[in-house]
């Protein structure tokens, strides 16, 4: 995944949403700028690229989910084995 700044309409086009990606597609949501303020580019009196490049020369990888992976593995071998569908509670 790519880097990314996105400026998003947030409330009734008056408000704009800014979050800045990083190479991992984590989202680091800076905070909300209004209409009349767009033109400065700016949060917490600071630029938005500035706070783009602070989070991005401080990535981290994000560590792999070893239990959510573990459970997926299993929902999924319950599926080929067809034991998570037609039973009679229905909560399949």
């Amino acid at each position: 995944m790519s880097r990314e700044i996105k400026i998003t309409t947030y409330e009734n086009n008056t408000v704009y949403s800014v979050s800045v990606f990083d190479s991992y597609g984590i989202e680091h949501h800076l905070g909300y700028i209004d209409v009349n303020d767009i033109d400065r580019l700016k949060i917490h009196d600071r630029s938005i690229a500035s706070h783009a490049h602070e989070i991005w020369s401080n990535e981290v990888e994000p560590e792999e989910n070893l239990l959510g992976n573990a459970i997926a593995e299993c929902i999924e071998i319950d599926k080929q084995a067809g034991i998570t569908s037609g039973n009679r509670d229905g909560l399949d």
